[in-house]
């Protein structure tokens, strides 16, 4: 040991007993007296809490309001795109369906493939809905679908030129206005 430490350890021996000790006797005083609230600040701290009751109620309805529109979001683009690429994949196959008929060539081996695209294109769209899509879109795309099933239809059916057509026009305006209801929704 070195000389100065002990008093130095002494002091501080002491001075952790006066800490304590203080600590001990301030923590035993009782104050007399009956509690009364501040009725001058009462009104205005009832305000605060009524205000950041509100706000957060507001913050947490916005949240709320945010996510819906994000579900909502997705579940448009989900069903559009089942739509976009569904269809492109059905008019490719009705396309050479009218290329082999207006070449004169045997129809035959293009008509499963083009049939089963449009089955196929309207089955994807119908198992593409849910309840985020406005009633506008289900409409626009069920009429989608039953176009694709109507020009399958001519084609097995071996519709004629003109039935055929009138099939296909209808298959592309209710396609046309589906997507254009899906550019609108995003």
């Amino acid at each position: 040991m070195h000389v100065g430490e002990i008093p130095r350890r002494g002091a501080l021996a002491l001075g952790c007993i006066a800490a304590l000790v203080m600590g001990i006797a301030g923590c035993t005083t009782l104050t007399n007296g009956t509690a009364t609230p501040d009725t001058n600040v009462a009104p205005a701290y009832r305000q605060s809490v009524s205000a950041s009751v509100s706000a957060s109620s507001a913050s947490s309805r916005v949240r709320e309001s945010q996510r819906q529109q994000s579900l909502t979001t997705r579940a448009v683009r989900t069903s559009c795109d089942s739509l976009a690429t569904s269809s492109k994949d059905a008019i490719d196959k009705v396309n050479e369906y009218v290329s082999a008929y207006n070449a004169g060539r045997n129809t035959g081996p293009a008509e499963g493939p083009a049939i089963g695209a449009l089955n196929d294109s309207a089955t994807t769209v119908s198992n593409s809905f849910n309840d985020a899509l406005s009633q506008e879109l289900k409409d626009a795309f069920n009429a989608y679908v039953d176009a694709a099933r109507g020009v399958a239809n001519a084609i097995g059916t071996h519709a004629s030129i003109p039935e055929f057509n009138k099939r296909v026009d209808q298959l592309n305006d209710t396609k046309t206005k589906a997507l254009k209801l899906c550019l609108a929704s995003f």
